[in-house]
Parts: structure tokens; sequence; C-alpha cells
């Protein structure tokens, strides 16, 4: 997000908003960067500015959804605010909501593979090998593949979902390693390349190797079976990248009320991997 851009300045129309209707909260999602970057100093100081002046105690705070049973990892700010709160402690409260990391692979892998009417095919865009890869230590790193769309490690939550899924930006996933042998093509090609080997023709991909459907990237973002998503593939796959995955949303609106009706923080009632994810997460 730029500062030039018209985009940025809807948080200002959103306390406008806030300022007219008067909630007894808010709650305000934005990317990891409004909350972090030196440059949005400003921005996050007339926010507090503002949603003070209108009678409210406001807390930023930063949530990785992965934390939260989510199955990606994605990072985004909070800004929430409270008429006459008590205590806020949104960052300390939402640890009794933590949960366990759940892998790209557990998550998705009883659709099995694509085609099916568990998992239809719907990203037609091809996966092509890079003729000058760019490599990292991770073989889901660096860019072994033309587009953005990169690899997603069956082994931990996926990274981050894009809006701009759809096309050749669209995650690609190694079907063969989640759905049948286990035997991972992109490592096996990474190490190859690594060692000194050579890429590739552009079309050598195996079959195997293919986009992100629309239903593992509603299982991945954490929306409900059967969820009714607006418009036609290009539109859904907008809508899953742009959305705050569910169980994080459904997590914040948790903390939210326990703060409305102040109730009490105990860490010593919060089980024992909450403690120990709240732990990792400083």
């Amino acid at each position: 997000m730029a500062l030039d851009d018209p985009r940025s300045q809807l948080v200002k129309s959103y306390m406008r908003a806030v300022e007219v209707v008067r909630p007894r909260a808010f709650v305000m999602e934005n990317v990891k960067a409004l909350g972090t970057l030196t440059k949005f100093k400003q921005v996050r100081d007339e926010l507090r500015s503002y949603a003070n002046r209108i009678g409210y105690q406001t807390e930023l705070v930063i949530f990785n959804a992965k934390h939260f049973g989510v199955p990606q990892a994605r990072e985004r700010v909070f800004f929430v605010g409270f008429q006459k709160a008590g205590r806020i402690e949104f960052d300390q409260r939402a640890k009794r909501y933590f949960r366990r990391e759940v892998s790209t692979l557990e998550a998705i892998r009883h659709l099995g593979v694509q085609g099916t009417d568990a998992n239809p095919k719907t990203c037609n865009a091809v996966v092509t090998i890079a003729e000058r890869p760019v490599l990292r230590k991770s073989p889901y790193a660096g860019m072994m593949f033309n587009g953005l769309g990169r690899p997603l490690n069956p082994n931990v939550p996926c990274a981050t979902l894009p809006a701009s899924m759809g096309g050749n930006k669209t995650p690609i996933i190694d079907e063969r390693h989640y759905y049948g042998d286990g035997e991972s093509w992109v490592e096996a090609y990474h190490a190859h390349l690594m060692q000194g080997g050579k890429s590739y023709g552009m079309n050598d991909t195996p079959p195997h190797i293919r986009r992100l459907t629309l239903e593992e990237a509603r299982i991945l973002h954490t929306f409900p079976e059967g969820y009714d998503f607006a418009g036609g593939k290009s539109a859904t796959y907008r809508q899953i990248g742009n959305a705050v995955p569910c169980d994080l949303a459904f997590a914040v609106a948790q903390i939210a009320i326990d703060v409305l009706s102040d109730a009490a923080i105990d860490d010593a009632a919060m089980p024992q991997l909450a403690l120990q994810l709240a732990a990792t997460a400083r």
C-alpha cells in the first residue's frame, strides 16, 4: 500500500463512519505494513488521534492467522477501539484462542486430485519452468517457475494467498506429493538445480504440477463448505485472497466480545498449547 494510493484513504473514511455510527467497538483490518513500516507512522498516529478524539480507547495488534488454526501464514494488522473499556489488552486476550498449526497437506489432502466432484479443476493457467531460475535455500521460495505463483510446502501452513489468484499468480502444488505417493518433484528438481544441473525446458513440467483449485483455496482460508461466493472463478479467487481468514475473523470477534464483557484475563486458564504458541509468537 502506497501513501499516494487512493485506497490508502479508506482507513480515514472508515473512521468517519465510526464517528457517525458510534458503535461500542470497532475493528479495522489491514496489511501488516500499515502497522510496522515507518512511512505509515503518520497514518497510525492520525488514526489513533482521531479515535481518541471521538471517545475510543485503541490498540493496534498484529496477528498471524496460523496461530489461530488457519492453515495459512498470513500476518495482518488490526486496529481496534472501544468506548469506556476497562482493560483492552487485545494481544493478551488473543492467546486464549491460539490453536495448533495446521499444515497445508493436513488441511486439503482429503479432497484428492483435481477434476473430481470434491475438487473440480478451476484454474487453467499452465505451469511453465523458468529458463533462468532464481534459487533460494528452500524449494518453496525463489522462482523455479514462470509467473508469480510459488509452490506450496505441504508440511507447514501455506504462504499468504494473494487476491491476484486465478492466473499465473496462483500458488502451485505438486499433486503427486499431496495426493499420490508422497514423492516431491519440486524438491527433487530444486536439489538438481542446487547441485549445478541445467534447468529443464519451459514445457517439461510434469502434469501433476498444477495450480491451486478454488476448493483448496477455500479450505486454506477456512471458508465453510458450500459458502456462496459471488461471481465467476476469477472473482471467487479474488474474494478469497482479499478476505480475512474466517477462523481468524471469528477469533478477533470473540476477543472483542471478551473486552466488551470485561472478561477476566487469566493465563492459568489457557491451554498449555496456547501458552507455548504465545511464547513463540513474541
